[in-house]
């Protein structure tokens, strides 16, 4: 059978530790190679896993002024497929080129956050416009859980599949080693006003016996320092961004997953943490699904509550131990080797639905 030609909207870059790029790259890495041949982007050093697979065309680009070698080929590519599309100038102008002859390739996007971005003050009126102009006009829609399904169709009226985000369960994995003396709390995620992280040092205050990691950078970053200064809070630490190797090991070192963040998606941090072995408090805003509430951790609707679930956990280390292993196993259920298997079912399907329709 004739391989699938899929041109990946993303960039192959070990060091672009953007969310999408790198679920992007995860499945890249899994697709079988001889049902699938992939062109995707880079600029600089590529993941190692892409660059020695036989099947995977690298487009090199250049660091600046890019949009005109990307649109060449979103146009003249031989792809069937364009997967993961961004919202990016040289999607919107070949979004409006293609009009204007019978294009047969499909183009899917991905919708990895609530649809109600204009109520969000960190997210610029360009931005979402830019989204709406290209994402949401792909000729299929997915989402990366029933909660960003469910806002796409409130908002837009548009309908989507739901394919969720995948873990490496064999990078992330616990470790075994001696107990905590002091229960050690982590938070991993950009550092704005949505994701929470100033709950941290509100938690570090009220349970002075614990520490307390955040991890991550933004532009909450210097304020937060300030605040722990200021407030004397020698309990909580900052790490700064993290690439995969240092962020396991915060991972393995915690004991407990904080992540207040009310507007999300479906976070991969609360997955990465969960393969790791830590019970998971979240909000219950977005229902995350990779939680389930008092098997694996806790989902709550206040910080309030998110707190006192805080305290239960830190004081049970039994029952630290045992929501951890739930939240390990329920993790293998999201693990990227079956999440790939999911997506080469629906890009033989699409190619199916095509060549049907075009007999």
């Amino acid at each position: 059978m004739k391989p699938i030609r899929i041109l990946v909207d993303s960039f192959a870059d070990e060091d672009f530790l953007n969310a999408q790029m790198t679920n992007a790259r995860e499945i890249l890495s899994r697709l079988s190679e001889d049902r699938f041949h992939v062109s995707t982007f880079v600029v600089g050093r590529p993941d190692a896993r892409l660059a020695h697979r036989g099947s995977i065309r690298l487009i090199q680009l250049p660091k600046r002024r890019q949009t005109l070698r990307i649109l060449n080929e979103f146009i003249r590519g031989k792809h069937d497929l364009l997967f993961y599309l961004k919202p990016s100038p040289a999607a919107r102008i070949y979004l409006k080129l293609r009009r204007t002859w019978f294009d047969k390739r499909i183009v899917i996007g991905m919708v990895e956050s609530q649809s109600d971005l204009r109520n969000e003050p960190t997210i610029k009126p360009e931005q979402v416009r830019i989204w709406e102009q290209t994402v949401l006009r792909c000729d299929r829609l997915f989402s990366n859980s029933t909660s960003v399904k469910a806002s796409l169709e409130k908002e837009y009226g548009l309908a989507s599949a739901v394919v969720p985000t995948g873990v490496d369960t064999k990078f992330y994995c616990p470790n075994d080693r001696e107990e905590n003396v002091r229960v050690r709390v982590l938070f991993v995620g950009s550092l704005r006003p949505f994701k929470g992280p100033q709950l941290l040092l509100r938690a570090a205050a009220r349970f002075p016996a614990a520490d307390f990691v955040i991890a991550g950078d933004g532009m909450m970053a210097s304020a937060l320092q300030a605040q722990a200064e200021t407030e004397k809070l020698t309990n909580i630490q900052f790490a700064g961004s993290l690439k995969p190797v240092a962020l396991r090991e915060q991972y393995r070192l915690a004991d407990i997953f904080l992540f207040p963040s009310r507007w999300e998606g479906s976070p991969k941090v609360i997955l990465e943490a969960a393969a790791c072995g830590l019970p998971v408090i979240a909000r219950n805003d977005y229902r995350p699904e990779t939680v389930v509430d008092g098997q694996t951790g806790f989902l709550r609707n206040s910080e309030d509550e998110l707190l006192e679930r805080l305290a239960e956990l830190i004081s049970s280390s039994a029952l630290r131990r045992k929501m951890g292993r739930a939240s390990r196993l329920h993790s293998e259920r999201f693990d990227w080797d079956a999440i790939t298997r999911r997506w080469e079912d629906i890009f033989k399907g699409l190619m199916g639905h095509r060549d049907e329709a075009h007999k």
